[in-house]
């Protein structure tokens, strides 16, 4: 139990600093609303409220897969998005956290329902190097919902997804490298728009994505 608690413990205090890290770099809505999870032992995460402006590690409830609150507090708004969460967990037995937020430039994608291409070297650094796909509209928390992101996860490689018509859902190992990824791709979004007013971003050239890991290895050599 100890160690367990030991864990719960940790994964809380890296959701605070994932969540002061985004308010920090600028990429939440006027609201502030965003949802972070991390997953623990078997089924279970730990879920944020639906506000994590002044999160604390107490705020967060430990819930089931299914929805089932296992210890703390959820309210209603924030409980009907656990489906959410676990889908992508479901999906990705190597995603550890799960972020969504409606970041003002990538909710413009989401709304415009436009994919988000990868053109800037933030989103190949921090693992999204592919197209942002567009996830269908449904219902928040709805089967309908589910099945959408579901289903999209199954056929691209992404560690990110645009929701039509609301916003941006990104996973990632932990909660700073999700974190990060969310960052870049908002960036990527503001930097996609402010390019159309002097004809429009470009493509990488060929062969980018292997040059940035060839880039990285060495720094880390």
């Amino acid at each position: 139990m100890s160690d367990s608690n030991d864990t719960r413990a940790q994964r809380a205090g890296e959701l605070v600093e994932a969540a002061q890290q985004l308010f920090t770099a600028g990429v939440m809505s006027h609201s502030g609303h965003a949802n972070l999870s991390a997953r623990l032992d078997g089924e279970r995460l730990l879920l944020t409220p639906g506000f994590v402006r002044g999160l604390t590690p107490e705020q967060l409830a430990t819930v089931h897969f299914d929805g089932h609150v296992l210890e703390g507090e959820l309210r209603s708004v924030s409980a009907e998005i656990t489906a959410m969460h676990a889908a992508v967990y479901r999906a990705r037995p190597h995603v550890g956290t799960v972020i969504h937020t409606h970041s003002p430039c990538a909710t413009a994608y989401a709304v415009a329902h436009r994919p988000l291409p990868c053109r800037t070297e933030p989103m190949l650094r921090f693992g999204q190097a592919e197209t942002v796909p567009v996830v269908p509209w449904g219902p928040r928390g709805s089967d309908v919902s589910v099945r959408g992101i579901t289903h999209v996860l199954q056929q691209h490689p992404t560690a990110a997804v645009l929701l039509a018509n609301h916003g941006l859902l990104v996973f990632g190992p932990t909660p700073a490298a999700t974190a990060h990824l969310l960052i870049a791709i908002e960036e990527g979004a503001q930097a996609e728009i402010n390019a159309t007013a002097i004809g429009g971003a470009v493509d990488f050239p060929p062969g980018a994505q292997e040059a940035v890991r060839t880039a990285i290895a060495r720094a880390a050599s």
